[in-house]
């Protein structure tokens, strides 16, 4: 965890509890690694919106539907940022890892209807080894998302 993300849990007086686990990159990874249900487990997508960008939260076994964003912002252009970008946006972070705490990194925030059906939520903290457990109410009592219907279901594929 870095320091911009203990001060904003402090300074909010958040409750929450920090799991360590061994390396995982994919949300589905960390929930497996921390036996966890990914419809408790939240991934941060970072799309570019017009000329701003925002985090996108939805359950790990979910994707992001660009297009339902798309209609809810009325956006005219609309796209998932690279790697790269990632880098440059959350520096303090390894790539990936963002946790979706937008006011932190001056990011509106738009959380999926689902999650907010939770008692809790679990998201990464700013490395591939370790996250953060909190009631979901505190979250958004702290963030102020715009919940929206904004993902389904991943499809599965099987090889």
């Amino acid at each position: 965890m870095n320091e911009k993300f203990k001060a904003f849990m402090q300074e909010h007086s958040l409750p929450y509890e920090v799991i360590t686990h061994p390396q995982a990159f994919t949300a589905q990874q960390v929930a497996h690694a921390i036996h966890e249900s990914g419809k408790i487990l939240a991934k941060t997508v970072v799309l570019e919106v017009d000329d701003s960008h925002v985090m996108c939260v939805v359950p790990a076994h979910h994707k992001v539907k660009i297009g339902w964003v798309k209609d809810i912002l009325s956006a005219k252009n609309i796209r998932m940022v690279d790697e790269n970008t990632l880098g440059k946006l959350f520096p303090d972070c390894e790539v990936g890892a963002m946790p979706p705490i937008g006011p932190i990194y001056n990011m509106r925030v738009i959380v999926s209807e689902d999650l907010t059906q939770n008692p809790e939520i679990i998201f990464n903290a700013c490395t591939h080894r370790h996250c953060v457990k909190m009631p979901y109410k505190d979250f958004e009592k702290a963030v102020k998302p715009v919940i929206a219907e904004i993902s389904d279901f991943a499809e599965r594929t099987y090889s």
